[in-house]
């Protein structure tokens, strides 16, 4: 598995050549955000054509599922999700025509500061959607072990997209791709589309062809 983490450079450089104390609340919302994507390295992007959304976000607190909303900050991530995938060349599908691929949306907040592993708590948040939703009841979800630091109080926004294809294989949803937004503003819709494609282009393997 590969993890990768990117911090604008004007970060990086209020560490190193400020005096200042707490130099992070000098911080835009744009500066203060923190990029961080994940996959399987086994997986053949290439192969998948075609990709299903669900049409809500997953809303957990401190591990726990609440609700799935729809907000307008909701509703414009999955449209620029969409765009995304699309621009890279899969074909959005609903959910009964057999997708190749799912995607899962969820907004997580918790309340502790920690390196915490997502295995711990039975994978990446995407697997709080009930196997189902994809029309695969009965099924498990199996994740690559991930890592990633909660900040208490803070919400994150987090992307997972699933192997829809070759669940029958071995009756497994099996989590292929996921990222995750942290920082400040995540939800001002004016940077909302800049959010989703900072994301992608830590991924440039993430295409249909």
């Amino acid at each position: 598995m590969k993890e990768k983490l990117i911090l604008c450079v004007s970060v990086l450089s209020l560490f190193t050549a400020s005096c200042k104390k707490d130099p992070l609340n000098n911080l835009t919302e744009d500066e203060s955000r923190i990029y961080i994507t994940n996959y399987d390295t086994s997986a053949n992007f290439e192969t998948y054509k075609t990709f299903s959304i669900a049409d809500s976000v997953a809303v957990i607190s401190n591990n726990q599922l609440v609700a799935h909303e729809r907000s307008s900050a909701d509703a414009q991530f999955i449209a620029a999700f969409i765009n995304a995938l699309e621009g890279r060349g899969y074909t959005r599908v609903n959910r009964d025509q057999d997708p190749d691929l799912g995607l899962a949306l969820s907004r997580v907040t918790n309340t502790t500061t920690s390196l915490v592993s997502y295995n711990d708590y039975g994978g990446y948040y995407g697997g709080y959607w009930d196997p189902y939703y994809w029309d695969y009841p009965g099924y498990g979800y199996s994740f690559p072990t991930y890592y990633g630091v909660y900040e208490s109080s803070e919400t994150a926004f987090m992307a997972d997209i699933f192997d829809l294809k070759n669940a029958e294989q071995n009756n497994q949803i099996r989590a292929v791709w996921s990222g995750m937004i942290r920082g400040s503003g995540i939800f001002n819709t004016t940077s909302i589309e800049s959010q989703v494609a900072a994301l992608f282009t830590q991924s440039p393997y993430l295409k249909a062809q």
